[in-house]
């Protein structure tokens, strides 16, 4: 099979190799407060959405459901990245609310920013809302069990002396319905009208590309730490409105990118797969797989007890994801909504 690499193709490599030198200078010698910050925020959305293109252009020899899953897999990487050295900084409060910030950008302003997009473009568009609603009703079960450490903590009860071991507890049982559900995961999506054939690249190249960009965004997550707490002192932005929204939109650009891209191409299932299936990878993977990890790195002990604020948050964005899937159609007026709802609970965050 021959081997098809774009222009735009190109012009992503030489931006994410540029991109990534720039970060390295900057963090080395030094340019202020605020440069490296959003140097290396950039740096990291453009590696994102290398790995977005790499699966991409696998084509079609994955299937849709598959695709989605992969993309969102290693979509989250520099997410993972970010919370480990964030950790080991201290930075327990930018990782829960980066966390929680990461499964509201999909659900509320990534999903509804595809809608617009779609919607404006082809009118109402209809996805498989059985495949959507079981992808929902997973990712209600995994925040509910989240939110069962802070809701014991709150109620006081004899559980609430406990918050790390039941913090642990639920992250082992939310990493074995993570194992267990990614079969249903891999099960592609109902073919699609409209769906385009795209350029493929070899199998070589795209584990090159993934294999360079992980390590690359290892090293610019580093760096994106170390630069956040100046920054945000600078910049008088709170911890937590930096991890809801700062953090959260700078590891979600796959999402951003891909999930639009596909909605504007008339693919509403293989949008809604790798929109939807990057916060239950975050609820059932990333976030136990971080409180486990706190310990053995070092830093102070992640939890799965947060402030009321982000609970609260956190189930407003899943309870209405689920209503707006339900019907399994979507519109621009939909979109406008759950973009409205997101910004509001940014703003709530903005003063800490």
């Amino acid at each position: 099979m021959s081997t098809r690499v774009t222009r735009s193709d190109k012009r992503a490599f030489v931006a994410c190799t540029l991109a990534t030198g720039a970060s390295a200078v900057i963090h080395y010698v030094g340019a202020g407060t605020i440069v490296p910050f959003v140097v290396t925020g950039v740096t990291l959305a453009l590696l994102a959405s290398l790995v977005g293109r790499s699966v991409d252009r696998l084509g079609d020899r994955l299937g849709s459901g598959a695709t989605g899953f992969i993309q969102s897999a290693l979509g989250n990487l520099p997410e993972l990245f970010i919370g480990i050295f964030a950790l080991r900084a201290g930075l327990v409060g930018v990782v829960q609310a980066a966390l929680v910030g990461s499964i509201l950008a999909n659900l509320l302003l990534v999903l509804g920013l595809s809608f617009v997009v779609g919607g404006l473009r082809h009118g109402t568009q209809r996805f498989s809302a059985e495949a959507a609603r079981v992808t929902m009703l997973l990712l209600g079960i995994a925040v509910a069990i989240v939110i069962v450490p802070t809701v014991a903590v709150h109620l006081h009860g004899p559980s609430s002396h406990h918050p790390r071991a039941l913090s642990d507890i639920a992250s082992i049982i939310l990493l074995g319905l993570f194992v267990l559900s990614i079969p249903a995961s891999l099960k592609a999506a109902p073919a699609e009208e409209g769906a385009s054939s795209r350029g493929e690249w070899s199998t070589g190249l795209v584990i090159g590309a993934l294999l360079g960009s992980s390590v690359a965004a290892a090293f610019v997550s580093d760096w994106f730490v170390s630069a956040l707490s100046p920054a945000l002192g600078a910049l008088h932005i709170s911890q937590a409105f930096a991890g809801l929204v700062i953090v959260a939109i700078a590891g979600n650009a796959i999402e951003n990118f891909v999930g639009i891209k596909l909605a504007a191409a008339n693919r509403p299932d293989y949008a809604l797969s790798v929109i939807l299936q990057s916060p239950v990878q975050i609820a059932l993977g990333l976030f136990p797989i971080l409180v486990l990890l706190s310990g053995p790195i070092g830093g102070p002990a992640l939890t799965l007890v947060m402030p009321t604020p982000l609970m609260v948050a956190l189930a407003l964005g899943v309870v209405v994801g689920l209503f707006v899937i339900f019907d399994g159609e979507s519109t621009w007026l939909e979109g406008l909504m759950l973009i409205g709802l997101y910004g509001t609970i940014a703003a709530a965050f903005w003063w800490g």
